[in-house]
């Protein structure tokens, strides 16, 4: 098992992508603890991670909220004897769909200021611990927006890139206490919004390499690889999962 051992913290694990990752954590041998607004959402997924035979702990927070964040890791770390990875699937809102020159001032800052707040308290909050066991993994999430040409996406792109940024920025200050920080960036993963139709994303599929769109199954099983020891050597990295959407 890639995570036997870890303790892992994620953020938003009620959601469709935080729970998939959660999940796989769990399959590689993780002890997860989801973290959320809605407490029935991280409860159904720790039920499944446990009846798969993993373990798995549920708490009630707003990722939002720094103290809140701060207490959480101190009662992990103590309970289960360190914060071993850290994964924020936290949403946020944002207007799309809307040219810029018709946009409010509010809606094209909501994105920005919500993503780089969420990931900023809870980054912090893990890199302090892990950088005080010398070891751990912080995994954060972008998706294809960051690098895409598509206009009419308000401020999430802008959202999108500032999280890849700021994974090559914290990388640099932890790198040298063996602390990894690493991004992933998925293109629109169709399971995490089953009401949309096929019609709709398909100029997205015709933009990718392969025709298709990631599956959520592929972000977690890529998000468990990131924070193993195998990707030892790598930080400071943008993980893409754009299907070929974006090519490097």
């Amino acid at each position: 098992m890639l995570l036997e051992g870890k303790n892992a913290v994620v953020y938003g694990g009620g959601g469709s992508m935080g729970g998939a990752v959660a999940r796989a954590f769990g399959h590689e041998g993780a002890s997860v603890f989801l973290a959320g607004r809605t407490l029935s959402k991280l409860d159904a997924v720790a039920e499944e991670i446990v009846a798969a035979g993993g373990t798995a702990e549920t708490a009630e927070l707003d990722a939002f909220d720094r103290e809140a964040v701060e207490a959480h890791a101190d009662a992990v770390a103590r309970k289960a004897g360190s914060l071993d990875v850290s994964f924020n699937a936290v949403g946020v809102n944002a207007v799309q769909g809307t040219p810029l020159v018709e946009m409010s001032l509010e809606d094209f800052m909501t994105p920005i200021e919500e993503a780089a707040r969420t990931h900023f308290i809870t980054a912090t909050a893990a890199a302090r611990r892990m950088s005080e066991q010398g070891s751990g993994v912080i995994v954060m999430l972008s998706s294809s927006a960051a690098g895409e040409w598509r206009h009419r996406m308000g401020g999430f792109n802008l959202a999108c890139a500032a999280i890849e940024a700021f994974t090559r920025s914290l990388a640099g200050e932890v790198g040298r206490e063996d602390v990894r920080v690493v991004c992933i960036r998925p293109n629109f993963t169709p399971e995490t919004t089953p009401e949309v139709m096929d019609a709709d994303v398909q100029p997205l599929v015709d933009d990718t390499l392969l025709g298709r769109l990631p599956r959520l199954a592929e972000v977690g099983g890529t998000a468990a690889f990131v924070a193993s020891d195998q990707a030892g050597a790598m930080t400071g990295a943008v993980v893409n999962l754009t299907c070929g959407a974006l090519v490097d």
